[in-house]
């Protein structure tokens, strides 16, 4: 839906001001850790419920680094934000499409060393790089199995979800949400490309182990070439699971021409390491529209690595309200030391 009215800026900033507020507590001596690898600093709900430029600010599935430092926040309704990376106001949005005109599922988001925006759509699913401006400029390769059924195996609203480019530039790596038809339940697959000049070629696939009941909506990747990935889930009348897991696929099987994951012998999965549970994380005084384990909790889809603090990474986190009165649109600011 399309709001015609522009927020005001003073709105904005007293909503950042009452989460900070919020926050304060901790600020007084309690204690930030979520765990022994992960705290959190603060949360902002600054941009819950609010409007840019007659478009609803909201629906946020992942979010990027640009290259003058500012904050890309990519909506699953078709629209590219830039945000202040410190006020997290927005500076622009850019309408996005498919080749004829139609709107995305739009979920991941990686800006290119040029420049360019690399940006998934889980119909199909599929690739795209936009120009700045939002123009398409061509299309990744898909592999057959991974398109929805009954073109491939992969189920509706199931597919590409996250979306990182590794450490060097040169090969690129999308996590489906869900199984396909035919791999155990409990394992999902990273497809990966190569770079050969201006082109991405299909490259190496994995099987990733998920957690009974939980889908895969983002991941990163760190400065070594391992991998952050959120597992989340949700059950009514309980709220959000969220958990983040260090991973790592440099051993890790291609798993491209094996049709049926089962758990066969001979197949090394992707190792995971559980960094957090984020319902552990002290609830800084956050509040929850539904019920909730923690409720600082919410539908966390979108994540980002900002920086490096000492010996820990600064990393985003942001919630996908999906445009309902009962979720919200959740800044999280952690640090993860991803040694021991």
């Amino acid at each position: 839906m399309r709001l015609r009215t522009v927020l005001a800026t003073t709105i904005a900033a007293l909503a950042a001001a009452t989460c900070l507020t919020a926050a304060s507590p901790a600020d007084a001596g309690e204690s930030h850790a979520c765990s022994p690898s992960v705290s959190i600093d603060r949360f902002s709900d600054a941009l819950d419920k609010t409007t840019y430029d007659g478009t609803f600010v909201g629906n946020f599935s992942a979010l990027a680094l640009d290259k003058d430092g500012s904050l890309a926040a990519l909506s699953d309704r078709s629209s590219l934000f830039d945000l202040d990376a410190k006020t997290l106001q927005p500076r622009a949005v850019v309408p996005l499409a498919d080749e004829n005109g139609a709107a995305l599922d739009s979920e991941g988001l990686v800006i290119d060393r040029d420049g360019t925006r690399l940006i998934t759509s889980e119909t199909e699913p599929s690739i795209r790089r936009y120009s700045p401006a939002g123009q398409i400029l061509d299309r990744l390769p898909v592999p057959p199995s991974l398109q929805v059924a009954p073109a491939g195996r992969a189920v509706s609203n199931g597919t590409f979800e996250g979306l990182t480019m590794l450490p060097g530039g040169r090969t690129l790596l999308a996590s489906m949400e869900y199984a396909l038809s035919g791999d155990s339940s409990g394992i999902v697959r990273f497809q990966t490309w190569e770079r050969h000049g201006k082109t991405f070629e299909l490259g190496a696939q994995y099987a990733y182990p998920v957690d009974a009941g939980l889908g895969v909506p983002e991941v990163q990747a760190t400065p070594d070439g391992r991998l952050l990935v959120l597992e989340r889930g949700f059950t009514p009348g309980v709220g959000n699971t969220v958990r983040l897991y260090l991973a790592d696929p440099r051993r890790a099987t291609d798993t491209s021409g094996i049709e049926n994951l089962t758990g066969q012998a001979g197949v090394r999965p992707i190792k995971k390491t559980l960094l957090t549970d984020i319902a552990a994380c002290p609830t800084l005084g956050a509040t929850a529209k539904q019920p909730q384990p923690n409720p600082l909790l919410d539908n966390i889809e979108g994540m980002v690595i900002t920086g490096r603090s000492r010996d820990a990474l600064k990393v985003l986190l942001v919630s996908d309200d999906n445009q309902n009165t009962v979720q919200t649109t959740r800044f999280y600011y952690l640090r993860v030391r991803t040694t021991p």
